[in-house]
């Protein structure tokens, strides 16, 4: 007779490779900007920079549908229902083409337009202009690789995206300096090469992706039985963005938030900027390993309301809590030993890095409870309640964040705006598990498949 595993070591193998997988997503964008602004000049970064607003817009649209997706993907494992798993996958893929390639043709006919629209410097205009449209038009590639990535993680498989996000980054950090001269014979892109090395190593990887899932019959693979299911469920297209949507939402009021708190901090002058620009950079590492522990969590728990076993979504939930004061309270004692030492990756100048320290200080604690909140938010989310917890968050975002902010810098200066995050996540943390333990899991659940 087997022995289970016990619940921490099976989380730990899903979470490592979740981890590494978001750390390699981001690693490609930031050296692509390494090269642009080393090999082409400042100007190609600003133009890059100038497309962020829409790339984050529907980064967040796609890690919504995602979310959806995922979560009904790992109910429908937990309860064995194998051909619902590919009708969730096909239905969510077909609404994910519907819309890239509708983005695509908006780009390819209106990317000048767009980037007048969000008032480009006319200096970079041509060069955000011309990033903007390659972008688009291949935004069908980028959204098909997030969405089958996300969407393998919903049977437990953390290792197969982690491959493949691997191959991706690799094929694209090797072409983007190739194409930004051009060498062997290749025409120069210039400041498009990002954005054509990425969609050639997304062409690339999801070839060979479609390749090993089908030699490992894996439950995603692009089969017969997926294809036939490539089209638009009106029902399941209501229970993904019924999931998906909150998420999405919640993704678009932080980031206005923080655009709020920016323009405060901006007020402090230049230095405060460069200080502001570098803390959160370090905040950055710390949020994302609660987030990828939130993400274990609400996919482990989807697969656990799918089986309807209810005292193993508990046993979920503790053990994600546990794991944040592990991993995300050891990463924020490792930083307070050596604020400096870490800042001044970013930092050069004395006087703004004494200034980042101060601040740092004040906040990085935070990321703490911001974790612990994620992972009660990411339980309810796995049994599909995704509009409560988003509107506890915009709650605590609106009516206490914003507000403490504006109130705290009037009155004790710069500090006053960083005060504003452990405020904030002090109180997401309060009323997500508040309303978790005292109303949520009172409750019955049923998976939604």
């Amino acid at each position: 007779m087997s022995v289970a595993k016990p619940l921490w070591k099976s989380f730990l193998r899903f979470l490592a490779p979740l981890m590494l997988s978001n750390a390699l997503q981001s690693l490609f964008g930031t050296v692509s900007n390494v090269y642009l602004g080393q090999m082409i000049g400042v100007d190609a970064l600003a133009a890059v920079s100038a497309f962020y607003p829409v790339m984050f817009f529907l980064f967040a649209f796609v890690m919504g549908l995602s979310t959806g997706a995922t979560v009904l993907i790992g109910q429908a494992f937990g309860a064995g229902q194998h051909n619902r798993i590919k009708i969730i996958v096909g239905t969510t893929l077909s609404v994910g083409l519907l819309l890239s390639i509708s983005a695509a043709l908006a780009g390819g006919i209106f990317g000048r337009q767009l980037m007048m629209a969000l008032a480009t410097p006319a200096d970079i205009l041509d060069q955000a202009s011309a990033y903007a449209r390659i972008i688009l038009l291949t935004m069908p590639l980028g959204f098909v690789f997030l969405l089958m990535t996300a969407m393998i993680r919903g049977v437990g498989d953390a290792v197969t995206p982690l491959l493949a996000l691997a191959l991706s980054t690799a094929i694209g950090l090797i072409l983007t300096p190739m194409l930004i001269h051009g060498v062997f014979g290749l025409p120069a892109f210039g400041i498009t090469s990002p954005a054509w090395a990425a969609a050639i190593s997304n062409a690339v990887t999801l070839l060979a992706l479609a390749a090993y899932l089908l030699r490992k019959k894996h439950a995603l693979a692009p089969d017969p039985a997926l294809l036939r299911h490539l089209r638009l469920n009106r029902a399941v297209i209501g229970q993904i963005l019924g999931i998906g949507l909150p998420s999405a939402i919640g993704m678009v009021v932080m980031a206005i938030a923080e655009l709020v708190l920016l323009g405060l901090v901006n007020g402090f002058g230049s230095e405060a900027t460069a200080a502001y620009g570098a803390v959160n950079q370090v905040m950055g590492y710390t949020q994302f390993t609660a987030m990828s522990i939130s993400i274990a969590v609400s996919i482990l728990g989807a697969q656990a309301v799918g089986g309807g076993d209810r005292a193993r979504l508990d046993s979920i939930v503790r053990t994600g809590v546990a794991f944040n004061f592990v991993l995300t309270g050891g990463l924020v004692a490792l930083i307070y030993l050596a604020p400096r030492a870490v800042l001044g990756i970013f930092i050069t100048d004395g006087t703004v890095l004494d200034l980042a320290k101060g601040l740092l200080t004040i906040a990085l604690w935070s990321s703490v409870p911001f974790g612990l909140a994620t992972v009660f938010s990411g339980a309810m989310r796995a049994a599909g309640v995704a509009l409560t917890p988003m509107l506890l968050s915009i709650f605590a975002i609106v009516a206490i964040e914003l507000p403490a902010a504006v109130i705290l810098s009037r009155t004790i200066g710069l500090e006053g705006v960083w005060a504003a995050y452990p405020i904030v996540f002090c109180a997401m943390f309060l009323l997500q598990m508040g309303y978790y333990l005292l109303v949520w899991r009172k409750r019955a659940i049923r998976r939604m498949v």
